[in-house]
C-alpha cells in the first residue's frame, strides 16, 4: 500500500492527487490546479480569466521536462485521467476500511435448499458457498469443503492482483493510443509533404502533364486516407477495449467493498472470468514499424525531361509513301497534324506511372 501511495503523489504539491487529475502528453499526471499554477508561472504575460489561462501556451513537465503545448482551452484542454482518479477513490476507501471500527452485524445469506441454515462453508469441488446441511445430507456431501474466511482471503487477494494487473494494462494501452494518435499526425504530415513535392515537380512541366499530376495526387490521397482510416479504426478498438476494462475494474472495486464474505464469493468467480477475458489483448492488431511512411511516392522526371528536350518536328517515314491527296493538304492542316504528332510522340516517350508500394505490404500484421 505504501508503494501505491507513492505513485499517487503529485510532483508539484507533494500531496495525493486532487481531482480532477490531468494526464500530460508524456504520460505523467498532475492535479489540474497544480498544472494551471505551473502554466501561469511559465507564461506570466498571457491573459487570464478567473485565475485560469484562457489562451494557448506551453510549459514543461516537472517530472521529465517534456514541453507541453496547450491549445486555446489552456489546461482545461488536457485529458482527464479517470483511471488515476478511480484508483485514488479506491485507495481512500481501502484506507478508511482498514482503520478499526465498531463491529457491525451483517445478515448472513441463507441456504436456498435449507431455509433455516446460513451459508457458512465453501465447496471447493463445485466452487460455490453452501451450508453445513448440504455437506452432511445434501448435494455436497461427497465434496471437499473449506471455511469461508480462508477462501474469502484467497479470492480477495487474487481479485486485487488481477485489478492491479489491469491497471498496468490500461496504462500500456493508454500509451499505445497516444502512439496511434501521433502516427495519425505523422501520416497527415508525410502525406502533405509528399503532395507538395509532387506539385513542385509538376510545376516545371506543361499543361499536358496536369493529368499525370492529378493521378499521382489521387494515389497519395487514397493511401493516406486508407492508412488514416485504419489507424482511426484501430484507435477506436483500443479505446473501446480500454472502456470495457475500466467498467470491469469499477465492478471489481465495488465487489472489493462487499463486507459479506458469502456474497463476495458468489460474485467473484464470474468477475474473475470477465477480467481474464478482458486482459487478453491478443485480438488487437499492432501497427508495424514505418507504417506511417509515405516515401515510396517520391518522384523524378529526369527521363521525362530528356524526352521533352528531344521533341522535334515530325519526320517522314521512309517506309511509308504518302498519297497524292496527303501531299495536296494545305499548310494549315499539315501544321495541325504535326502538332498532334508531337503530342502523341510525347505521350509515348513518357513512361507509365509506376504503381506505389502495395498496401498489403504496409498493412500491420496481427499480434500472435
Amino acid at each position: 500500500m505504501d508503494s501505491l501511495e507513492k505513485q499517487l503523489i503529485c510532483p508539484i504539491c507533494l500531496e495525493t492527487f486532487t481531482k480532477p487529475v490531468v494526464i500530460l502528453p508524456c504520460q505523467h499526471n498532475l492535479c489540474r490546479k497544480c498544472a494551471n499554477d505551473i502554466f501561469q508561472s511559465s507564461n506570466p504575460y498571457l491573459p487570464t480569466r478567473g485565475g485560469t489561462a484562457a489562451s494557448g501556451g506551453r510549459f514543461r513537465c516537472p517530472s521529465c521536462r517534456h514541453e507541453v503545448v496547450l491549445d486555446r482551452h489552456g489546461v482545461y484542454g488536457l485529458q482527464r485521467n479517470l483511471l488515476v482518479e478511480n484508483i485514488i477513490d479506491m485507495y481512500k476507501q481501502e484506507y478508511i476500511s482498514s482503520r478499526p471500527s465498531p463491529e457491525q452485524k451483517v445478515d448472513q445469506p441463507i441456504c436456498e435448499v435449507h431455509e433455516d441454515e446460513k451459508i457458512n462453508i465453501y465447496c471447493l469441488t463445485c466452487g460455490v458457498p453452501t451450508c453445513s446441511m448440504c455437506k452432511v445430507f445434501g448435494a455436497h456431501k461427497d465434496c471437499e469443503v473449506a471455511p469461508l474466511n480462508s477462501i474469502y482471503q484467497t479470492q480477495k487477494t487474487e481479485l486485487s492482483d488481477r485489478i492491479a494487473m489491469m491497471v498496468g494494462n490500461n496504462d500500456r494501452i493508454q500509451g499505445i493510443i497516444s502512439q496511434l494518435e501521433e502516427t495519425c499526425r505523422s501520416i497527415e504530415e508525410n502525406g502533405r509533404r509528399q503532395k507538395s513535392k509532387v506539385c513542385e515537380k509538376f510545376d516545371h512541366l506543361y499543361a499536358i502533364l496536369e493529368d499525370r499530376k492529378r493521378e499521382m495526387n489521387v494515389k497519395v490521397n487514397a493511401e493516406q486516407e486508407e492508412k488514416l482510416n485504419y489507424i482511426r479504426r484501430l484507435t477506436r478498438k483500443y479505446g473501446d477495449h480500454l472502456e470495457s476494462m475500466t467498467k470491469i475494474m469499477e465492478t471489481g472495486i465495488q465487489t472489493l467493498e462487499e463486507p459479506e464474505m458469502a456474497v463476495f464469493l458468489q460474485n467473484t468467480k464470474p468477475l474473475l472470468q470477465k477480467i481474464a477475458e478482458a486482459s487478453n489483448t491478443s485480438h488487437l492488431e499492432r501497427v508495424e514499424r514505418g507504417y506511417e511512411n509515405m516515401d515510396h511516392y517520391s518522384v523524378s522526371f529526369k527521363r521525362e525531361g530528356r524526352a521533352l528536350r528531344n521533341i522535334d518536328f515530325a519526320r517522314e517515314d521512309d517506309e511509308e509513301e504518302e498519297d497524292e491527296e496527303e501531299v495536296a493538304v494545305d499548310a494549315d492542316g499539315r501544321a495541325g497534324q504535326t502538332a498532334s504528332g508531337e503530342v502523341d510522340s510525347l505521350n509515348e516517350a513518357l513512361p507509365p506511372l509506376l504503381p506505389p508500394q502495395p498496401l498489403s505490404t504496409c498493412r500491420p500484421a496481427t499480434s500472435s
